[in-house]
């Protein structure tokens, strides 16, 4: 049996973890974030048929996007995989979502990257599959850079992996985006789900990863700006840190802790200001400070509480006071019990740092009423 070209990374007895491509690239769009996710997870990347190594054969005219689920689950059967977590960007994202309707057994996680439920209708891209079997893939080769990437930006190995495809292979996978639908069929996902949509992404815009993510019961959606339609080349790291918050449990209570103790609002704009450059800085604060301590059991919240106000006035951390005098009520600590915690703090942290720290508390919960 001829199997899809494959690289896999990662400990044999890592959980395994499946990465799929866009139309036109190989897995090399995986460069920057692969290695990175091998350190827990048994990685395997995967070419779409005609790309990078794999057979043009494995797939053709008329081609569905449940033949290629059904070429990635022959796959995963050879290398012993009964389950998996899935994630792809655009055709590689649909391969997912194909898998997680149709074979929800096989499937432990599922995140799709500047994808769609369905993309845009058949006509289109039965004219490129027309264009490509007539033409081959030079012109629309030449023009990929600007569908793919934001202005000034480019990788040019993926830009030649477009030029190298196979014509037939790849106007068979336009042949399966063209018959693409299954909206339908978003309402009974039960896997864990995360959409990540590139803000200035021209072929799947963030609002088709919104309409996934509002029909996925429990479904999660991160937008990142500054990426297009291969957000794992152009941002690396962003997309990293959310496939890591998604495919680490901990981390995943951690977020879920965090939204009841802080609430929807201040995660919620946290989130939206992420950034290239903090985001291994936030990968480690959901790892650790959310994932592993916020989640132990040891500690009461009422008693992490109590820690954090005391340790936010001895440091001087007003804003960050402010922020934990909320979460302590949501926690369950009476405005009496605050006030007697930073009364204590005048004993060991300072009268003035006291002070300033029932200014604070007593503004918090007067707007809290």
């Amino acid at each position: 049996m001829t199997l899809l070209d494959h690289r896999v990374e990662g400990p044999a007895s890592a959980p395994p973890l499946l990465l799929g491509p866009s139309l036109g690239t190989s897995y090399a769009l995986w460069d920057a974030v692969a290695p990175e996710l091998s350190a827990a997870h048994r990685v395997v990347r995967w070419n779409l048929p005609g790309h990078g190594g794999s057979a043009a054969g494995l797939v053709r005219a008329g081609a569905t996007v449940a033949d290629l689920a059904g070429l990635v689950l022959e796959l995963a059967d050879a290398l012993g995989f009964d389950r998996f977590a899935h994630a792809g960007v655009s055709l590689g994202g649909a391969v997912g979502l194909q898998l997680a309707v149709d074979r929800p057994e096989r499937i432990d996680s599922l995140a799709v990257i500047c994808s769609s439920a369905h993309f845009g209708g058949e006509r289109p891209w039965r004219e490129r599959a027309a264009l490509v079997r007539r033409e081959g893939l030079a012109r629309l080769a030449g023009s990929a850079a600007e569908r793919w990437f934001t202005p000034g930006f480019t990788v040019p190995g993926l830009v030649r992996d477009h030029r190298e495809a196979d014509p037939g292979a790849y106007a068979a996978c336009c042949d399966a985006l063209a018959a693409f639908d299954v909206r339908d069929r978003l309402a009974g996902i039960g896997t864990p789900t995360l959409l990540i949509a590139g803000r200035e992404d021209p072929a799947t815009p963030p609002a088709h990863l919104r309409e996934i993510a509002d029909a996925v019961p429990g479904a999660t959606l991160v937008e990142l700006p500054g990426a297009s339609h291969l957000a794992p080349a152009e941002c690396p790291d962003a997309v990293l840190t959310a496939l890591r918050a998604h495919l680490d449990g901990g981390a995943r209570r951690g977020m879920a802790v965090r939204r009841e103790v802080l609430g929807d609002a201040h995660v919620d704009r946290a989130q939206a200001g992420q950034s290239p450059f903090t985001a291994r800085f936030q990968d480690f604060v959901a790892r650790c400070a959310r994932g592993e301590i916020r989640t132990d059991p040891t500690l009461s919240r009422r008693e992490r509480s109590m820690i954090t106000l005391t340790a936010l006035v001895a440091y001087g951390h007003h804003d960050e006071l402010a922020l934990h005098v909320r979460a302590a009520r949501r926690n369950g600590l009476t405005p009496e019990e605050i006030g007697a915690v930073l009364l204590q703090t005048a004993v060991y942290c300072g009268v003035p740092a006291a002070n300033a720290a029932f200014t604070t508390a007593e503004r918090v919960l007067a707007e809290e009423g």
